[in-house]
């Protein structure tokens, strides 16, 4: 994949229907999706418990995009082949999840995954400084992670700037994830994120029998940011 810095959206499937996602991903992704966000909670690292590997693998018929896959899990690193099989193409694990975020990382390239790192929003941008030459993006999570439907963190502004400044021309995306709409893409997009996760956002007020909404509600985002 060629790397720019075109603004990409990502749905978080975690708001699709659960019954259908087959159904969902393939309607997404006609509607003008970029990548397709695969959320994995473990009822540990945060209060709520989703996908596993099984799922991931049958997700993967269905994404024609890019499946980016993020671990909210704990402990990480024996996990990561698992998802890597399942057919993730991003993998991306959060710095808190472990000691040795930079063995993560290796762990991930090591199975020919492109490689993110995320930080909750407690955790400061540096963080990621020595950790970015093994990175292909950084996830900034404006909420705290676990839940779809939060309020978004306007704290986390700073941070993406930060980031931005630490990558400085190196080909490593940033992306947000929480809280993005309308109102929030254009701060996040200014502050230089460029991969935007959003779950109710998109899938609001749509369905499989009714595509167009999301695609009516993704290219308000995009507009909202041009």
């Amino acid at each position: 994949m060629d790397f720019d810095r075109k603004i990409r959206i990502a749905p978080s499937i975690l708001s699709a229907d659960f019954a259908n996602f087959g159904a969902e991903i393939r309607a997404i992704e006609d509607q003008g999706a970029d990548w397709v966000h695969v959320d994995v909670m473990d009822g540990h690292f945060v209060p709520n418990l989703t996908f596993g590997p099984p799922a991931v693998k049958a997700f993967r018929p269905h994404v024609k995009t890019f499946m980016d896959v993020h671990l909210m899990i704990a402990p990480v690193d024996a996990y990561i082949d698992a998802y890597a099989e399942a057919g993730a193409d991003m993998i991306t694990a959060h710095v808190e999840a472990g000691p040795h975020p930079h063995r993560t990382l290796q762990a991930i390239r090591a199975t020919g995954k492109k490689a993110g790192i995320a930080l909750n929003p407690g955790t400061p941008a540096e963080a990621v400084d020595y950790l970015l030459d093994l990175c292909d993006m950084v996830l900034v999570m404006t909420v705290n992670p676990g839940f779809g439907g939060q309020k978004f963190f306007h704290s986390q502004l700073d941070k993406i700037a930060r980031i931005r400044a630490l990558i400085g021309d190196r080909p490593i995306h940033i992306q947000v994830d929480g809280g993005v709409d309308p109102t929030t893409a254009p701060l996040v997009a200014k502050a230089g994120a460029d991969v935007l996760v959003a779950g109710s956002a998109v899938f609001k007020g749509g369905s499989v029998a009714s595509p167009d909404v999301y695609g009516t509600n993704m290219q308000a985002i995009r507009a909202a940011i041009a």
